[in-house]
């Protein structure tokens, strides 16, 4: 069982064994490492932008109205753009209590129906997020507030991050279908 922090740095994301999603997974990789270098600069961006806020509402006394839902939208894009980057090293939380204690191909088809029933929720949520997107964009939907930045921003980071999401667990679903199993020590 892993928790993380005792990692060592991890090679890559395990490459699939058809020459096609391996193709598609690495096109898929890039992606997502373009988009996790994005995201660092947007959260230090968010970092500046809320120190900011609280020194110009300290000293200044001068209140600022933007930066909440700035801040709040680059989170949002943050979280969502990556999540298949973690997905790809199979990083989200997971409980590992059964793995132990069934049998290897009793966990493989687990693992598999997992991986699927994931992938149907996110492309669910994914079709659910380009819903929102286009009507917040056709409509001109806004926030409340008197900044008011157009509600299609956040929705449309959500519905990206989601859709690569699925992408990534459609990739790793097909790969388990397709990949020679491995050799387990006893």
């Amino acid at each position: 069982m892993s928790h993380g922090f005792e990692l060592k740095a991890a090679p890559g994301p395990a490459v699939p064994d058809n020459a096609a999603l391996a193709g598609a997974s690495g096109l898929l990789n890039k992606l997502n490492k373009a988009l996790l270098t994005l995201s660092m600069c947007a959260l230090i961006l968010t970092a500046l932008i809320l120190t900011y806020s609280v020194v110009s509402r300290y000293f200044f006394n001068a209140p600022t109205d933007w930066q909440d839902e700035a801040s709040v939208f680059m989170l949002v894009g943050v979280t969502f753009s990556c999540a298949a980057y973690v997905q790809s090293y199979r990083g989200h939380i997971g409980i590992e209590a059964l793995a132990g204690l069934l049998p290897a191909r009793v966990n493989a088809a687990r693992l598999f129906f997992v991986d699927l029933l994931s992938m149907l929720f996110c492309a669910f949520f994914s079709w659910k997020s380009w819903t929102l997107w286009h009507e917040a964009y056709v409509d001109g939907q806004t926030t409340t507030s008197t900044f008011a930045p157009p509600l299609w921003i956040p929705y449309g980071m959500m519905a990206l991050g989601m859709t690569l999401l699925t992408l990534q667990l459609l990739l790793q679903t097909a790969a388990r279908l397709s990949d020679k199993p491995t050799e387990t020590a006893p």
